[in-house]
């Protein structure tokens, strides 16, 4: 990082510092953040004040956001990215959100080459380089309990990273040292298995929605490495390994520490 990087961000953490009683009063609200250590939180801290200052919020449907619903997304955007810094989530700005979940209109095409057109309710979506898209009732109820495997900013999030090499495929750019046929392995073996699964209607670990497809699969898998890191690495001690390498954080000692 050059000087003058450095040097403006160490203004913006300056000028534009959360208001630490804001920032207490949102941060005990979120059961997702308890166990953070105080250099995670502080590390943490710094990169929500960046990432409130790069992004653009909007409210839709006449939806009032205050600063207070503003930084308890930022932070929850932020968690993923405590080990790998906020470059990942750059290139984009705008987060929409919604007072509930919104309707999407979209034509897709099927393998014979026939265009169906689908509406669909959402919770959140986003594109690699649009917005962010969020139902603040999910959020909101993401809020005070770890929710078994439910994070809709997590999801989204993940879903940004999956894209920094390309379309969704829950194949995301891995780090030096990381070995692609690891990855491939244990993520491949997994999916393929929980697909078979739940066509054959029998009882499944996780939600049975990330058998979607590979994208939905990395989402869900890692709203799990984080909200709930022990039925991850009781049923998908592999994929949880590779979870902790590439997102070079263990969620799992934090919730030994609460």
């Amino acid at each position: 990082m050059n000087i003058f990087k450095r040097a403006r961000i160490r203004y913006i953490l300056r000028r534009h510092a959360i208001e630490y009683g804001l920032w207490s009063e949102v941060t005990e609200k979120l059961a997702i953040l308890q166990g953070l250590t105080a250099v995670e939180k502080a590390h943490l801290r710094e990169l929500t004040t960046l990432f409130l200052h790069e992004k653009k919020f909007f409210g839709a449907q006449e939806l009032q956001l205050t600063d207070a619903m503003c930084l308890i997304i930022a932070a929850q955007a932020c968690l993923p990215v405590l080990g790998l810094g906020l470059g990942c989530l750059s290139g984009w700005t705008g987060i929409i959100v919604y007072p509930g979940a919104f309707r999407i209109n979209r034509d897709e095409r099927d393998a014979a080459g026939v265009v169906h057109h689908q509406e669909q309710a959402l919770i959140g979506e986003s594109w690699s380089r649009g917005p962010l898209i969020l139902s603040w009732d999910d959020v909101e109820r993401d809020l005070q309990v770890k929710q078994a495997g439910r994070n809709v900013v997590i999801h989204e999030i993940a879903h940004k990273l999956d894209m920094l090499n390309g379309p969704a495929d829950g194949f995301p750019p891995l780090h030096h040292g990381m070995a692609v046929t690891g990855w491939s392995i244990s993520l491949g073996a997994a999916y393929e298995s929980l697909v078979q699964r739940v066509e054959h209607h029998h009882r499944v670990c996780i939600n049975p929605y990330a058998a979607t497809s590979p994208a939905e699969f990395f989402a869900v898998i890692s709203e799990y490495f984080f909200s709930a890191p022990e039925i991850l690495h009781t049923h998908y001690a592999d994929i949880y390994q590779q979870l902790k390498l590439y997102y070079r954080q263990n969620p799992l000692l934090r919730s030994h520490s609460i």
